[in-house]
């Protein structure tokens, strides 16, 4: 995916904001405490906080969370949901917060659309010695048939390279962390996966994978004949055809210490 493309995916969460909010699932908190395990303290940035999914998970932990977020229809639904969190309009590319400032960075289904060679010196600056970065990324978990299944009917736009763990795994292996950043250095990156699951119906896990980037920037006629598919594949899955249910899934997690 080129520059143009990847801003043009970043950016087509705003119109969906509500449905975002409603629809996409939290984080496996085994996941979120692996991530601050090595932190120094207790600041944490939530950065592309989007609508608060991870920022609630934040909260819980007992952290003093600050979430940044670009886009003003998701940073409205974040303020909406938690209006105890100090919430901040701003980018991976332009943080406003001073030096040395938090412990630790997050960053939740978002760091793949940052701009890693400016975000990654900004991310050095705002970050305290001994800090960590980490990116989280909930991902369907293909090792169960139906789910493997299901992301082939759903096509590419809506289950990318990164959205299982074997493809998460090898796109994020030292892609997104960088080495260095200024004048700071980066420790090796680290990798784990935690299960994780979200109850879902047909028609609910049908509304979240219209909310992924490919499927929303999609032409309108394309996105309609790709949701009718996996509706009549959901429909005739056992597994889901019934009620609730609950979609396997992994909360990956890529960390790395600011050194």
């Amino acid at each position: 995916m080129d520059q143009d493309e990847r801003r043009r995916h970043a950016s087509s969460f705003g119109a969906a904001a509500l449905a975002y909010a409603e629809h996409r699932p939290d984080y496996a908190q085994a996941a979120v405490r692996w991530a601050l395990e090595p932190a120094p303290g207790p600041r944490v940035l939530d950065l592309g906080a989007g609508t608060g999914k991870l920022t609630a998970t934040l909260a819980e932990t007992g952290a003093e969370v600050t979430a940044v977020e670009p886009d003003g229809a998701m940073l409205a639904e974040l303020r909406r949901s938690l209006p105890a969190v100090r919430a901040l309009t701003g980018s991976a590319e332009a943080i406003p917060l001073p030096d040395a400032s938090v412990d630790a960075v997050l960053a939740g289904n978002a760091m793949h659309w940052f701009d890693m060679a400016v975000a990654g010196p900004e991310i050095a600056r705002v970050l305290a010695p001994g800090g960590i970065l980490a990116g989280l990324w909930n991902v369907l978990d293909d090792q169960v048939e139906w789910v493997h299944r299901l992301a082939r009917v759903a096509g590419s736009a809506a289950v990318g390279p990164r959205d299982t763990p074997a493809g998460w795994r090898a796109e994020t292996a030292g892609a997104h962390l960088p080495k260095t950043g200024g004048a700071a250095r980066f420790g090796s990156p680290e990798q784990a996966g935690f299960a994780h699951g979200q109850r879902r119906t047909a028609d609910s896990l049908t509304a979240t994978i219209a909310t992924r980037a490919g499927m929303l920037v999609m032409p309108e006629q394309d996105r309609e004949t790709a949701l009718t598919r996996i509706r009549a594949f959901l429909a005739a899955e056992p597994a889901t055809a019934h009620g609730e249910f609950t979609l396997p899934m992994m909360t990956c997690v890529l960390r790395v210490r600011r050194l």
